[in-house]
């Protein structure tokens, strides 16, 4: 048996002998009800052998696995990964691991393994789909030594975390929170395992690390519509960065604060957690200053306060043309990204707040046209944005703000965004309350209540 078989094999045993348990049935019970030998049962549970797709299919349907067993099957014939999350609750060798897999149906079946199982599967490649990037044989080696011995850790398994986080940030504007929470919330796991028996060397490295991850996870949980969820990673986000001394991700965390504060529409926190951020700017990145400026003005326009809000959104603008890149290379990622245009698109909503929507419509259409194609997420929300502009401005185009709801909504159903949604709602409340005998907005309407 191949590498790459013997891998399927223990996978297919390992899930096979828990939903056997599960199901309260013997290895000779379990052959009965399948018509098959209960000695090969045995051999397949101990991943010896690949068990025929024929009968994989029959276990599969008398365990009601939800085609679970068949996936697993199935990868000893192509790369295919069924989607797998691990958990790794503890810091002691004895202690297990638990895998959280996904039949086709979306249940999700958890399995307990041990440590030596998990660091041979990690080893193999066949956890990439929580951990990508292992199937280089290097790189899982050292991943796997590490989680043997978190002493151990060094320099290149907390590069090989940040460039993942940096690949979660470009794949999250594709495809929104729904298929990167977990993936998320599994590194934290093993990230927060390592701190535990790191040794003083990479201790703070590794906090400034995983402070990163939680501010990932509260983000996804904020697109998600979970808030509490969202606002509570973002402050152990906070707490890490403090221990790792991180000044900048210190002060970035207020600044996420004050955007989850903005969707609670706690207005006064938006404005005192942002200042905050800015306390001290001499010691600050000048692009994290400029987000924050962002972030406090967005609070002062819904304050009523909006001479002050479009002259820190002047002050913003100034900063990032005098300072295009970032001049601490460790800041949060999205800070590398950051940028004018950026802060353009986020000053729509402080113009449509303010009774210019038209600017806003103009804003978000120049902004829309320069996004990547594969933006799917971004595109929606701003097209959603765009939706609830156009009716606002003083002459509001009906078909066109329903047609771009449309869009829009087929993105949140593909993606997750609850943000996306909310958006959404404000136009729906705006296409009933102003047109409500129109058959564009009675046709959104319908569309909206049937997700």
């Amino acid at each position: 048996m191949g590498e790459h078989h013997s891998t399927t094999a223990m996978m297919f045993g390992l899930v096979l002998r828990h939903l056997r348990k599960q199901a309260g049935l013997t290895q000779r019970e379990l052959g009965r009800r399948a018509l098959y030998d209960h000695t090969r049962i045995s051999r397949a549970e101990n991943g010896e052998i690949l068990t025929p797709e024929p009968m994989v299919a029959t276990l599969d349907n008398v365990l009601g696995a939800g085609g679970l067993l068949f996936g697993l099957r199935r990868m000893a014939e192509s790369e295919n990964r069924v989607p797998i999350v691990a958990r790794v609750p503890g810091f002691y060798d004895g202690e297990p691991v638990i895998l959280d897999m996904m039949t086709a149906d979306g249940r999700i079946v958890r399995v307990t393994i041990s440590r030596r199982q998990f660091t041979q599967l990690l080893a193999s490649g066949a956890l990439s789909g929580a951990f990508p990037g292992l199937a280089e044989p290097e790189q899982a080696q050292r991943v796997t030594r590490a989680l043997d011995r978190p002493s151990r850790v060094d320099g290149e398994v907390i590069d090989y975390f940040r460039r993942v986080l940096a690949e979660h940030y470009s794949a999250d504007k594709m495809l929104g929170p729904r298929s990167l929470l977990r993936p998320v919330l599994a590194q934290i796991d093993v990230l927060d395992e390592l701190r535990r028996g790191a040794g003083a060397k990479h201790a703070d490295p590794l906090l400034q690390t995983l402070a990163q991850y939680a501010e990932m996870a509260g983000w996804l949980h904020q697109d998600l519509g979970e808030l509490d969820a969202a606002m509570n990673w973002t402050r152990r986000a906070a707490e890490w960065a403090l221990c790792a001394g991180d000044t900048q991700l210190s002060a970035y965390m207020l600044v996420r604060q004050s955007n989850i504060a903005c969707l609670t529409d706690d207005y006064a926190a938006v404005v005192h957690l942002a200042a905050a951020a800015r306390r001290r700017p001499a010691e600050l990145e000048p692009k994290l200053d400029a987000l924050a400026a962002q972030q406090q003005a967005r609070g002062l326009v819904m304050l009523g306060e909006s001479d002050e809000c479009f002259a820190l959104l002047d002050q913003a603008a100034d900063t990032l043309r005098d300072h295009p890149h970032v001049t601490h290379p460790n800041v949060p990622v999205y800070l590398h990204h950051y940028d004018v245009d950026a802060l353009r698109e986020q000053s729509a909503v402080c113009h449509r707040a303010a009774g210019r929507a038209d600017t806003a419509v103009s804003i978000l259409e120049e902004q829309i046209e320069k996004l990547p194609a594969n933006v799917t997420r971004d595109r929606g929300h701003l097209t959603a944005k765009l939706a609830v502009a156009v009716v606002q401005t003083a002459h509001p185009d009906v078909a066109r703000a329903a047609h771009l709801g449309q869009y829009a909504l087929g993105v949140a159903r593909q993606t997750g965004s609850v943000r996306i949604h909310r958006e959404l709602r404000t136009l729906d409340s705006e296409l009933l309350r102003r047109w409500p005998d129109d058959a564009a907005s009675r046709d959104f309407h319908e569309a909206l209540v049937a997700v």
